[in-house]
Protein backbone atom coordinates (compact mmCIF):
# COMPACT_ATOMS: atom_id res chain seq x y z
CA UNK A 1 0.00 0.00 0.00
CA UNK A 2 1.43 3.65 -1.05
CA UNK A 3 2.81 5.38 1.95
CA UNK A 4 0.51 9.01 1.29
CA UNK A 5 1.99 10.52 4.91
CA UNK A 6 5.26 13.33 4.84
CA UNK A 7 6.85 14.51 7.35
CA UNK A 8 7.24 17.60 6.28
CA UNK A 9 5.34 20.57 4.42
CA UNK A 10 8.52 20.95 2.02
CA UNK A 11 8.93 17.32 1.56
CA UNK A 12 5.78 17.38 0.53
CA UNK A 13 5.53 19.97 -2.12
CA UNK A 14 9.47 19.44 -3.16
CA UNK A 15 8.76 18.27 -7.18
CA UNK A 16 5.83 20.67 -7.64
CA UNK A 17 7.63 22.14 -11.42
CA UNK A 18 7.16 25.55 -12.95
CA UNK A 19 4.17 26.37 -14.47
CA UNK A 20 2.06 23.97 -12.84
CA UNK A 21 -1.62 24.54 -11.97
CA UNK A 22 -2.39 24.37 -8.45
CA UNK A 23 -5.55 24.82 -6.54
CA UNK A 24 -6.14 27.19 -3.24
CA UNK A 25 -9.13 26.69 -1.46
CA UNK A 26 -10.41 28.83 1.38
CA UNK A 27 -12.04 32.67 1.61
CA UNK A 28 -8.70 34.12 2.89
CA UNK A 29 -6.93 32.72 5.75
CA UNK A 30 -10.18 30.62 6.71
CA UNK A 31 -9.93 27.13 5.42
CA UNK A 32 -6.61 27.92 3.74
CA UNK A 33 -3.73 25.45 3.36
CA UNK A 34 -1.20 28.08 5.07
CA UNK A 35 2.14 25.60 5.53
CA UNK A 36 1.81 23.78 2.40
CA UNK A 37 1.51 27.35 0.65
CA UNK A 38 4.15 28.69 2.91
CA UNK A 39 6.20 25.46 2.09
CA UNK A 40 5.75 26.35 -1.86
CA UNK A 41 7.03 29.77 -1.10
CA UNK A 42 10.18 28.27 0.06
CA UNK A 43 10.77 25.89 -2.70
CA UNK A 44 10.53 28.17 -5.03
CA UNK A 45 8.45 27.09 -8.57
CA UNK A 46 7.61 29.58 -10.36
CA UNK A 47 5.32 30.45 -14.01
CA UNK A 48 1.91 29.20 -11.79
CA UNK A 49 -1.40 29.08 -12.50
CA UNK A 50 -3.06 29.39 -9.71
CA UNK A 51 -7.09 28.66 -8.93
CA UNK A 52 -8.96 30.51 -6.20
CA UNK A 53 -11.64 32.18 -4.72
CA UNK A 54 -10.14 35.22 -4.16
CA UNK A 55 -6.24 36.31 -4.63
CA UNK A 56 -5.07 37.11 -1.22
CA UNK A 57 -5.04 39.53 0.99
CA UNK A 58 -2.45 42.25 3.05
CA UNK A 59 -2.84 41.85 6.55
CA UNK A 60 0.91 39.50 6.35
CA UNK A 61 -1.25 35.90 7.00
CA UNK A 62 0.02 33.57 4.55
CA UNK A 63 -2.22 33.09 1.83
CA UNK A 64 -2.00 32.86 -2.61
CA UNK A 65 -1.43 36.74 -3.00
CA UNK A 66 2.19 35.24 -0.82
CA UNK A 67 3.07 33.58 -3.45
CA UNK A 68 1.85 36.27 -5.65
CA UNK A 69 3.87 38.66 -4.13
CA UNK A 70 6.79 36.52 -4.73
CA UNK A 71 6.42 36.59 -8.31
CA UNK A 72 5.65 32.74 -8.32
CA UNK A 73 2.29 33.22 -10.20
CA UNK A 74 1.86 33.97 -13.61
CA UNK A 75 -2.00 33.79 -13.66
CA UNK A 76 -4.78 33.56 -11.73
CA UNK A 77 -8.27 31.95 -12.13
CA UNK A 78 -10.70 33.44 -9.54
CA UNK A 79 -13.68 34.70 -8.47
CA UNK A 80 -12.53 38.14 -7.39
CA UNK A 81 -10.16 40.02 -8.94
CA UNK A 82 -10.64 43.62 -7.07
CA UNK A 83 -9.83 43.79 -3.42
CA UNK A 84 -12.47 43.59 -0.64
CA UNK A 85 -11.06 47.01 0.46
CA UNK A 86 -10.92 49.61 -2.18
CA UNK A 87 -8.25 51.61 0.22
CA UNK A 88 -6.45 48.50 0.56
CA UNK A 89 -3.79 47.62 -2.80
CA UNK A 90 -3.35 44.03 -2.29
CA UNK A 91 -0.36 42.76 -4.81
CA UNK A 92 -2.48 40.83 -7.17
CA UNK A 93 -4.07 44.23 -8.00
CA UNK A 94 -0.38 46.12 -8.00
CA UNK A 95 0.74 43.31 -10.27
CA UNK A 96 -1.90 42.85 -12.60
CA UNK A 97 -2.45 47.13 -12.96
CA UNK A 98 1.42 46.44 -14.27
CA UNK A 99 0.88 43.75 -16.63
CA UNK A 100 3.40 41.45 -14.01
CA UNK A 101 0.15 39.20 -13.82
CA UNK A 102 -2.47 37.30 -16.04
CA UNK A 103 -6.14 37.53 -14.85
CA UNK A 104 -8.76 35.31 -15.55
CA UNK A 105 -12.69 36.51 -13.48
CA UNK A 106 -15.09 33.39 -13.08
CA UNK A 107 -18.42 33.87 -11.42
CA UNK A 108 -18.37 31.91 -7.92
CA UNK A 109 -20.97 29.44 -8.59
CA UNK A 110 -19.42 28.67 -11.91
CA UNK A 111 -15.87 28.83 -10.65
CA UNK A 112 -17.01 25.48 -8.10
CA UNK A 113 -18.89 23.68 -10.93
CA UNK A 114 -16.09 23.92 -13.14
CA UNK A 115 -14.00 22.56 -10.30
CA UNK A 116 -16.75 19.98 -9.42
CA UNK A 117 -17.10 18.90 -12.80
CA UNK A 118 -13.43 18.17 -13.06
CA UNK A 119 -13.67 15.51 -10.34
CA UNK A 120 -16.80 14.25 -11.67
CA UNK A 121 -15.64 13.88 -15.28
CA UNK A 122 -18.19 15.88 -16.71
CA UNK A 123 -17.60 17.27 -20.21
CA UNK A 124 -19.10 20.60 -19.48
CA UNK A 125 -22.06 22.57 -18.58
CA UNK A 126 -24.49 25.33 -19.44
CA UNK A 127 -25.50 28.38 -17.34
CA UNK A 128 -27.21 31.25 -17.52
CA UNK A 129 -24.36 33.25 -15.62
CA UNK A 130 -22.49 36.03 -17.60
CA UNK A 131 -24.77 35.85 -20.10
CA UNK A 132 -24.84 39.26 -21.90
CA UNK A 133 -21.62 40.30 -20.50
CA UNK A 134 -18.20 40.27 -21.33
CA UNK A 135 -17.41 36.82 -19.30
CA UNK A 136 -19.63 35.60 -22.07
CA UNK A 137 -18.23 36.53 -25.43
CA UNK A 138 -16.77 33.88 -27.56
CA UNK A 139 -18.39 31.24 -25.79
CA UNK A 140 -21.21 28.90 -27.53
CA UNK A 141 -25.00 29.99 -26.12
CA UNK A 142 -27.79 27.90 -26.32
CA UNK A 143 -31.41 28.38 -25.50
CA UNK A 144 -33.19 25.57 -23.09
CA UNK A 145 -36.63 26.56 -21.98
CA UNK A 146 -37.09 30.04 -23.52
CA UNK A 147 -34.01 30.85 -21.30
CA UNK A 148 -29.99 31.65 -22.49
CA UNK A 149 -27.71 29.71 -21.27
CA UNK A 150 -23.57 30.12 -21.81
CA UNK A 151 -21.40 26.64 -22.42
CA UNK A 152 -18.67 25.95 -19.09
CA UNK A 153 -15.84 23.74 -19.38
CA UNK A 154 -14.21 21.44 -16.22
CA UNK A 155 -11.10 23.11 -14.83
CA UNK A 156 -8.77 20.64 -13.43
CA UNK A 157 -5.23 21.17 -11.76
CA UNK A 158 -1.85 19.20 -11.66
CA UNK A 159 -2.17 19.90 -7.86
CA UNK A 160 -4.69 20.76 -4.92
CA UNK A 161 -3.87 22.25 -1.61
CA UNK A 162 -6.20 21.34 0.74
CA UNK A 163 -6.40 22.11 4.54
CA UNK A 164 -8.45 19.31 6.40
CA UNK A 165 -9.59 18.73 10.10
CA UNK A 166 -9.12 14.89 10.27
CA UNK A 167 -7.35 12.55 8.16
CA UNK A 168 -6.44 8.70 8.05
CA UNK A 169 -3.59 7.01 7.11
CA UNK A 170 -5.87 6.18 3.62
CA UNK A 171 -6.58 10.09 2.96
CA UNK A 172 -9.67 9.71 3.99
CA UNK A 173 -10.52 13.04 5.11
CA UNK A 174 -13.40 15.42 7.62
CA UNK A 175 -13.64 19.38 7.60
CA UNK A 176 -14.86 21.29 9.58
CA UNK A 177 -16.85 24.18 9.00
CA UNK A 178 -15.40 27.02 6.70
CA UNK A 179 -13.12 23.89 5.57
CA UNK A 180 -16.49 23.13 3.76
CA UNK A 181 -16.20 25.69 1.17
CA UNK A 182 -13.78 24.57 -1.87
CA UNK A 183 -11.60 21.88 0.03
CA UNK A 184 -14.07 18.73 -1.26
CA UNK A 185 -14.30 20.00 -4.72
CA UNK A 186 -10.75 20.82 -5.16
CA UNK A 187 -9.45 17.49 -3.69
CA UNK A 188 -11.57 15.70 -6.29
CA UNK A 189 -9.64 18.13 -9.35
CA UNK A 190 -6.18 17.64 -9.43
CA UNK A 191 -4.05 15.00 -10.41
CA UNK A 192 -1.76 14.99 -7.06
CA UNK A 193 -3.97 16.35 -4.05
CA UNK A 194 -1.91 17.27 -1.01
CA UNK A 195 -3.86 17.71 2.27
CA UNK A 196 -2.43 19.62 5.62
CA UNK A 197 -4.24 18.05 8.65
CA UNK A 198 -5.35 19.93 11.71
CA UNK A 199 -5.17 16.64 13.75
CA UNK A 200 -3.18 13.47 14.68
CA UNK A 201 -3.78 11.23 11.37
CA UNK A 202 -5.59 8.19 12.68
CA UNK A 203 -5.86 4.43 11.29
CA UNK A 204 -8.52 3.64 9.15
CA UNK A 205 -11.48 2.81 10.69
CA UNK A 206 -10.96 5.00 13.40
CA UNK A 207 -12.89 7.40 11.26
CA UNK A 208 -17.11 7.61 11.62
CA UNK A 209 -17.53 6.16 7.82
CA UNK A 210 -20.84 7.97 6.93
CA UNK A 211 -18.39 11.25 8.00
CA UNK A 212 -15.91 10.91 5.24
CA UNK A 213 -16.13 14.39 3.50
CA UNK A 214 -13.51 13.46 0.72
CA UNK A 215 -12.29 9.30 -0.19
CA UNK A 216 -9.07 8.55 0.41
CA UNK A 217 -9.07 7.57 -3.32
CA UNK A 218 -8.56 11.12 -4.50
CA UNK A 219 -5.74 11.90 -1.62
CA UNK A 220 -1.79 11.40 -3.05
CA UNK A 221 0.05 13.14 0.30
CA UNK A 222 -0.66 14.10 3.98
CA UNK A 223 0.89 15.98 6.40
CA UNK A 224 0.29 16.71 9.87
CA UNK A 225 -0.16 20.34 10.94
CA UNK A 226 3.05 20.73 14.37
CA UNK A 227 0.91 21.43 17.34
CA UNK A 228 3.07 24.45 18.62
CA UNK A 229 2.22 26.75 15.36
CA UNK A 230 -0.32 27.49 12.65
CA UNK A 231 2.28 26.65 9.69
CA UNK A 232 5.96 25.49 9.56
Amino acid sequence: MKNKIFETFDQAVADVPDGSTVMFPGFGGVGSPQNLIAALHRQGAKGLTGVSNGHGGTDGRVDVGTLIDAGQMKKMICAFTAPTHPSRVTPFARMYADGEIEAELVPQGTLAERIRCAGAGIAGFFTPTSVGTELAEGKEHREINGRLYVLEFPLPADYAFIRAWKADTLGNLQFRMAQRNFNPIMATAAKITIVEVENDIVAPGELDPDQIHTPGVYVDRIVRIPADGIWA
